[in-house]
Formats: C-alpha cells, sequence, structure tokens
C-alpha cells in the first residue's frame, strides 16, 4: 500500500550484553582481569635436509623441529611451518610434505600454517622454480626468506632481512 510506511520501534537498538550484569548500586570488588592473547608458538620442520630450520628458530624464535614432527604432548608447538630451500629437490620435499598433510598422515593434533621457502642462492629464481613456487603458494600460504650472505658465515645477530617482514609479523618478531 502507497502512503504507508512501516511502523519502527520506539525503543531504539536492540542491545545484548554478555556475562553478569551487575545493579547501578553494585560495582564489583575489583575489576575483572584482562585477558590477552598469547603469541602462538611454531615448530619449523625441515622438508629435507639443510633446509634452515635452525637458523630461522635462531633468528624468528620458535621450536627447531628438524626433520622429525613435533610432539604437542611434549609441550613442543603444535602449529607447523613447513621449511625448504628455493631448489628443485626443496621445493619436490615441500610437496610430498603437503601430500603427507593432505592424505592425513601427519599425526594428529597437527595444524599446518604456511610454507617457509628460504633462497638456496642470492638473484632471482629461475622461471621454472618460480612456477613450482606459484603453484605451492596456490595451496597454501608460502613466506619467502631471501638469500642472507651474513648466515652463510654463522652470524646470525643481525635482525631479519626486510624481505621477510610478513614472516616477522606471523612469528611476532620485529624487523
Amino acid at each position: 500500500m502507497q502512503g504507508q510506511r512501516e511502523q519502527q520501534p520506539t525503543g531504539g537498538p536492540e542491545i545484548w550484553i554478555r556475562g553478569p550484569v551487575t545493579a547501578p548500586d553494585q560495582q564489583p570488588e575489583s575489576p575483572p582481569a584482562q585477558q590477552t592473547a598469547s603469541p602462538r608458538r611454531f615448530a619449523w620442520v625441515a622438508t629435507h635436509g639443510g633446509a634452515g630450520t635452525t637458523t630461522l628458530a635462531t633468528v624468528f624464535g620458535g621450536h627447531d623441529a628438524g626433520r622429525y614432527w613435533p610432539r604437542p604432548e611434549h609441550g613442543e608447538p603444535e602449529s607447523v611451518l613447513l621449511v625448504a630451500r628455493t631448489h628443485a629437490s626443496g621445493l619436490d620435499a615441500v610437496l610430498h610434505t603437503l601430500g603427507t598433510f593432505r592424505r592425513g598422515d601427519a599425526p594428529p593434533g597437527l595444524d599446518l600454517n604456511a610454507v617457509v621457502l628460504v633462497a638456496d642462492a642470492p638473484g632471482r629464481l629461475p622461471r621454472q622454480l618460480a612456477q613450482y613456487v606459484k603453484a605451492i603458494d596456490s595451496v597454501i600460504d608460502v613466506y619467502r626468506v631471501p638469500w642472507v650472505p651474513a648466515w652463510r658465515i654463522g652470524d646470525l645477530t643481525a635482525p631479519p632481512p626486510r624481505e621477510s617482514t610478513a614472516l616477522a609479523r606471523l612469528t611476532r618478531r620485529h624487523v
């Protein structure tokens, strides 16, 4: 019908209150403790030997699981970051390990968060390897860590490289 408007409720928006409600004249004895989210703990898991888990755990923090699955029942993190070098065999190893998760063959209770690819050499990736990385990135988040000459000689005291800012945010390490 034209000319008629729907009648709007007069009480204003409905408000939902969560938790206990105290009367205006009652004050709680002490303020409630504020809960803060603790940073997520990660386990760096190598998909092949020499992937760089020890270096990444030292620079970004977290648990270096090496080539083994973390054991949450022993206090190790259940959140997994798979680590590989960007050479062909490293990328093959990532795909193999991703298949392990896809098939449900990884230990129960682990949470696969991302893949971390560490440069195997300075400079740009050859086209074939870049396409490989793109395919991996289409199924899971991929974080890239550039070639760091200081790491090669064991100097892990410098802050993480600027190109790894997204990984630093994920692991809550400031760059």
